[in-house]
């Protein structure tokens, strides 16, 4: 064998070696974990169980702080920050308010607002609606329940004013079961000249009993004033207070020698045993804080009495003797800033209460008569909602 052909055999020899011991870098090489992963820490598991459980009760735990709408910042308010002398306007005659809502009022803290309708007039529940909140310090907490005849519109009335309110806290209610009461209690109409409207604010509480403590107006005024201030009126033992309209006088509407007669001779338990006021002034319903809870069984039976011995079915004004002399020692009185007063008085400024001073399509508060208007103000433009007349209609 030549010499070429051993040195071409051993560089042959050496190069298949030097392959055969060196690998290519692109075959990874697979080595098994030397050390197994950490185990946690029972400890710690046992802190992250409990800080996810202590945020999950937290939700649970009743709300201290609130965000007031008007305010731009945004602020978070606490709830017992407020004190209760700006509360001390709602004006009782007794011995003043008790301060927010949160402890004299519902148990669920919100502003309860009731109204009766006997004709449906949309308008005219948009401006006491808007009216209302735009004046409340706290929007959030104020909860509408309008009752209106049940119809075809009924659902539809509902959806028109959440598109309205589209974050208020409004309720759409029949009338059938709180007149089916009344009916029941008056049958056969044998207590003639008492309207409806007259006798509602005081049957509602028994069909609706979630209703304990409520603030009843009337759909035709504009309210200008805090209802937050007057639901936190301290009652005490009254069930009811009301404001008191001294233009109009109990002798104005009944016969000094005639309510002697009768308080002599009847023996009814809602007959006062003291001499009546004859010059009292007469009850507003217009406006009416009511605790339900503290309502006399008997108030209906008495109005409905007492309009059945004064006689009252043929009588013309709207103003009925028969529930001052059912409400006679019976009710708070209210500060005269919460009696309604027509927009072209001196006196507008001073008051909570407007009457409504807008156009009516429906029929009267009393009775089912149409109402045609063709004279009106022009106050109640400034509370009617952006959008009403496409949403309710011209």
């Amino acid at each position: 064998m030549s010499s070429s052909q051993f040195s071409s055999t051993s560089a042959t020899q050496r190069r298949t070696a030097q392959t055969g011991n060196n690998p290519t870098s692109s075959v990874p090489i697979l080595f098994p974990d030397i050390d197994p992963a950490p185990n946690p820490r029972p400890i710690s598991q046992f802190l992250a169980i409990g800080f996810v459980i202590s945020l999950a009760l937290l939700q649970f735990l009743p709300a201290t702080h609130f965000r007031d709408p008007s305010d731009p910042l945004r602020k978070w308010v606490p709830f017992d920050s407020i004190p209760s002398s700006s509360f001390g306007n709602s004006g009782a005659s007794h011995h003043g308010n008790s301060g927010f809502i949160t402890t004299h009022g519902r148990d669920d803290g919100m502003v309860h607002v009731v109204s009766w309708m006997d004709c449906v007039d949309l308008r005219v529940l948009a401006v006491l609606a808007n009216s209302t909140l735009s004046s409340s310090r706290y929007p959030d907490l104020v909860y509408f329940h309008f009752f209106i005849p049940e119809g075809l519109e009924f659902k539809v009335s509902y959806y028109k004013l959440k598109v309205l309110f589209p974050h208020s806290n409004l309720e759409i209610l029949g009338q059938k079961e709180v007149r089916e009461k009344i009916s029941t209690v008056n049958s056969g109409g044998k207590y003639a000249g008492i309207y409806f409207e007259e006798l509602v604010p005081f049957v509602i509480p028994s069909v609706h009993q979630s209703l304990n403590k409520f603030i009843y107006v009337s759909p035709n005024v504009i309210v200008k004033g805090r209802v937050e201030e007057l639901i936190g009126v301290d009652l005490s033992n009254f069930a009811i207070a009301a404001t008191e309209d001294c233009s109009k006088r109990l002798n104005s509407y009944i016969k000094s020698d005639v309510l002697d007669a009768i308080q002599r001779s009847a023996s009814k338990p809602w007959v006062s045993g003291t001499p009546y006021v004859k010059h009292s002034c007469m009850p507003n319903l217009n406006v009416l804080l009511i605790d339900a809870r503290k309502l006399e069984k008997d108030l209906v039976e008495a109005i409905l009495w007492w309009s059945k011995v004064l006689n009252l079915s043929g009588r013309s004004s709207l103003t009925n003797p028969a529930v001052a002399l059912a409400l006679h020692d019976k009710y708070l009185k209210l500060s005269t800033s919460w009696l309604a007063r027509d927009s072209t008085s001196a006196e507008i400024n001073e008051g909570m209460i407007i009457h409504y001073d807008g156009p009516k399509s429906g029929c009267s508060e009393f009775g089912g008569d149409a109402t045609p208007q063709s004279n009106h103000g022009n106050l109640w433009i400034q509370f009617l909602p952006p959008l009403s007349d496409r949403i309710l209609g011209n």
